[in-house]
């Protein structure tokens, strides 16, 4: 099974790299792709660019087995899709497991997505909860794909919702960029060589 984790990553920092870590293992995953956006449609756009948080993220799990950063929302014109994103690895991996993880706020906003209900036609869904997180009601659409055990993930190869709790550490890129822009040190809450090169590059710092 390949697992895809797609976000800004504006910076990453380790509450992506803890749940990505975990997901990985829980779901057995042959790979775990990390997929940088390029314009997302439901956020601000980024104030930095694509290639400078692709190298973030590359840097931050150059030593993780398993972990592979994919460019191709960078690499395509307009705006980030998830639906096309999907679909173009779908064509390259015919017959794979395919699991897309997203987080609750955002599974909580999917039906306002790009053809959110074809995104079942090239993967499973698996949302990632807080403990102690309670499922609002589901509609028809989803609740016929709900899945209650992890393992009937791999019996296909796309088209399932399953629900995983994971540890969602309290860190926010946003809080990390604020800090930066009056000075202060993120240390401990994002990897050091990915410190490193925000301070190189001079990064998030007050206009």
């Amino acid at each position: 099974m390949i697992g895809i984790y797609g976000g800004t990553f504006n910076p990453v920092h380790y509450g992506h790299l803890r749940t990505a870590l975990e997901v990985k293992e829980l779901f057995k995953l042959d790979q775990l792709r990390l997929i940088p956006c390029c314009l997302p449609v439901h956020k601000q756009e980024p104030d930095v660019c694509g290639e400078l948080r692709f190298e973030m993220l590359r840097l931050a799990t150059a030593n993780l087995q398993g972990f592979q950063v994919d460019r191709r929302e960078l690499d395509r014109d307009g705006p980030s899709y998830m639906v096309d994103t999907l679909q173009s690895l779908r064509e390259e991996l015919p017959g794979q497991s395919l699991l897309l993880f997203i987080g609750a706020d955002a599974f909580a906003g999917l039906e306002s997505w790009r053809q959110w209900r074809q995104l079942f036609d090239y993967a499973h869904l698996v949302v990632m909860t807080r403990p102690g997180f309670h499922r609002r009601p589901l509609p028809d659409f989803m609740e016929q794909r709900l899945l209650v055990d992890r393992e009937q993930l791999s019996a296909g190869s796309h088209g399932g919702l399953y629900f995983q709790e994971v540890t969602l550490l309290d860190i926010s890129a946003t809080h990390i960029r604020q800090l930066l822009a009056v000075g202060g040190n993120p240390q401990f809450l994002l990897p050091d060589q990915v410190l490193a090169f925000i301070q190189q590059h001079q990064l998030y710092q007050a206009a």
